[in-house]
């Protein structure tokens, strides 16, 4: 068998590497041949188990990470998914509930980043710790950080005649994950933990498959991070999106989907800038929950005081919630509004000046000029419309036009 060489001209000898493919040619060479090859398949006979003996999954932060499974984030560029990470590591390793998801346990967490310097990485790390008041004993020895500036993390390259996992790297790898007793592992971005086409469905199947191996032989979650492809502003993003073949979400246990909020859920949320807040979601199951179901997030500035000024600002990830309309209001404001919409003619259309909504803010004391008091009293109109307390009506308007019309339900909801 031939040495193979990469492509830095370095050979690897045969025991070095895995050939996983072969093709179609060399097959039928060795068949023309002669050549047999031994195969030893066994077929295992299934052992009826009482299921209350069958051990659970270990999940060990939410549902977005599971020992011995392999988890993908999928995110667009600039959306904060690098902070994101930072941050749900300093969750796991200080066991504290800092995005609204408690650790099972506090963990050990290996942080490699493959396109940031190590300093960058620093950043995001204490600008989080900062914000969420850790300290060095919340973080102790539970926290490993590499950068790929420093130390390339490679497990499979594209050479002539196939695509080759690194089997040095992975024995490596596995080495450390086990030494250490990581319970994550964290690669940002998955691009750069290999050299072959990203379009190579079978390629990307491959190294999709060795990562989930190595979860299974360092009995450790592998989480990767991988970007979309190129898709016009506002699209949704969904597993569909991610960059390249789509072996690695097929591979998944989790593939999470973030999603920058879009200008109208902004007005909808009435907060001032949409661009710092973004939601995530689990996309496995190709089923994407509704906006305000989402996991949501917003991105907070935080000075370093690393310099004059406040030294450098880091933006750090922090737990959002959509805001209820129904938070603070009681029946009894309802029957305050009910009284103002009873004195007067009110219509549904928010840009007529008879909307409802300037007797809901004048009966509550808020301000439809308030992105956020406008946002409310939207919420609140649709509650109430969709519990019946308010009904929608169409009629003549003074001008003989027809229009619709809000009013008090006349039948208890």
């Amino acid at each position: 068998m031939p040495d193979f060489e990469d492509e830095d001209h370095k050979t690897l000898s045969p025991a070095d590497i895995i050939v996983p493919f072969d093709d179609a040619r060399r097959k039928r060479g060795r068949a023309e041949e002669g050549e047999q090859q031994r195969v030893v398949i066994i077929a295992a006979p299934y052992i009826w188990t009482d299921p209350a003996n069958i051990p659970l999954r270990e999940w060990l932060y939410g549902r977005l990470l599971v020992r011995r499974f392999l988890t993908v984030t999928i995110a667009p560029g600039g959306i904060g998914k690098s902070s994101l990470i930072a941050a749900e590591a300093l969750a796991m390793v200080s066991g504290r509930d800092l995005l609204g998801v408690l650790p099972v346990r506090r963990l050990k967490v290996w942080l490699w980043n493959l396109e940031d310097p190590q300093e960058e990485t620093t950043r995001k790390i204490q600008a989080a710790a900062k914000h969420y008041h850790l300290t060095v004993d919340d973080i102790s020895d539970r926290l490993f950080v590499n950068s790929g500036r420093d130390h390339a993390l490679v497990i499979a390259k594209e050479i002539r005649g196939g695509t080759i996992i690194l089997r040095p790297v992975i024995e490596n790898l596995v080495q450390q994950l086990r030494e250490h007793g990581i319970d994550v592992l964290e690669v940002d971005p998955f691009v750069s933990c290999h050299e072959v086409s990203e379009n190579d469905n079978s390629a990307i199947d491959m190294i999709a498959k060795e990562w989930s191996r190595v979860a299974e032989l360092a009995n450790c979650a592998i989480h990767l991070v991988h970007h979309t492809r190129k898709a016009p502003a506002g699209t949704e993003v969904t597993t569909d999106s991610s960059r390249g073949a789509k072996a690695l979400t097929d591979a998944a246990r989790v593939a999470r989907a973030l999603n920058q909020m879009s200008e109208e859920d902004g007005a909808k949320a009435g907060v001032e800038n949409h661009r710092l807040f973004f939601r995530a979601f689990n996309d496995k199951a190709n089923l994407a929950p509704p906006v305000v179901a989402s996991d949501w997030f917003r991105l907070a500035s935080v000075w370093l005081e690393n310099g004059p000024a406040g030294g450098d600002s880091v933006g750090v990830v922090t737990h959002w919630e959509w805001p209820d309309p129904l938070t603070g209001v009681t029946g009894s404001d309802f029957d305050q509004v009910a009284i103002v919409i009873r004195g007067g003619t009110w219509r549904e259309n928010p840009r007529s000046t008879d909307w409802v909504g300037v007797a809901v803010a004048k009966a509550l004391d808020l301000s439809t000029a308030d992105k956020t008091d406008r946002a409310k009293i939207i919420g609140l109109l649709k509650v109430w419309v969709s519990s019946g307390s308010l009904t929608v009506v169409e009629r003549l308007d003074e001008q003989r036009r027809s229009r619709k019309f809000v009013e008090v339900s006349d039948v208890e909801p």
